[in-house]
């Protein structure tokens, strides 16, 4: 069963590194300047209308996205859109859920023949696994050690199936915060000419201008 816990280790950490990985959307922006853009055009910088908007915030969303992952799993990520995040999701739950139900299987089975052992019987299911009539094939001391090895791995399955779950719902409120964002790779910084019309003396001034693409 180790082989088993060394893939529900690595689907945790394949959910991990594809929540911390995953590059943000950029957002339509909205039509509006600010106060910042239009002191910058004032001092004789160029500000592109169609890059510097203000992004429009949801405060209640991340909250949202939450609370639907909190009442079923992946069910955030499908407010945020984030569709191709439910295979993982699920197969990594799936996979813990699975895991701790064999093991605790496993674990009621050599308990009861372990019980029985201690109480003086002689007709479980190790007591004779060759049908050679001699016993015990499996000490009592072996299923004693099989008892608490098999343990083991249920409650750790089990641990590492909760932490799944809440890492679904960190990675939907986190997420949720992250879209409200402009994350734009495209930072560029150029310097342009400019002509000005003095308009006292109808004469042209030029010069250059700085500017900023973010």
């Amino acid at each position: 069963m180790s082989n088993n816990l060394l893939l529900l280790y690595f689907s945790l950490l394949a959910l991990h590194v594809s929540f911390s990985q995953e590059k943000e959307e950029a957002k339509p922006p909205t039509s509006s300047k600010d106060s910042l853009a239009q002191d910058l055009e004032n001092q004789g910088f160029v500000v592109n209308e169609e890059r510097y908007k203000k992004e429009s915030v949801n405060p209640l969303a991340p909250s949202k996205a939450a609370f639907y992952s909190a009442i079923l799993p992946g069910l955030g990520q499908m407010y945020n859109k984030r569709y191709w995040k439910l295979p993982i999701i699920y197969g990594a739950i799936g996979t813990g859920l699975y895991i701790y139900a064999d093991r605790n299987t496993e674990y009621n089975r050599v308990r009861d023949a372990f019980k029985r052992r201690l109480a003086g019987f002689t007709d479980d299911e190790f007591f004779d696994i060759n049908g050679d009539g001699n016993g015990p094939d499996v000490s009592s001391t072996a299923l004693q050690n099989a008892q608490e090895r098999t343990q083991e791995e249920r409650d750790l399955a089990l641990i590492i199936t909760i932490a799944l779950y809440v890492l679904n719902i960190i990675d939907a409120n986190i997420d949720a915060h992250l879209k409200q964002y402009n994350v734009s790779d495209d930072l560029t910084m150029n310097f342009e000419p400019r002509v000005t019309i003095n308009p006292l003396t109808n004469t042209p001034n030029y010069g250059t201008v700085l500017v900023l693409q973010f």
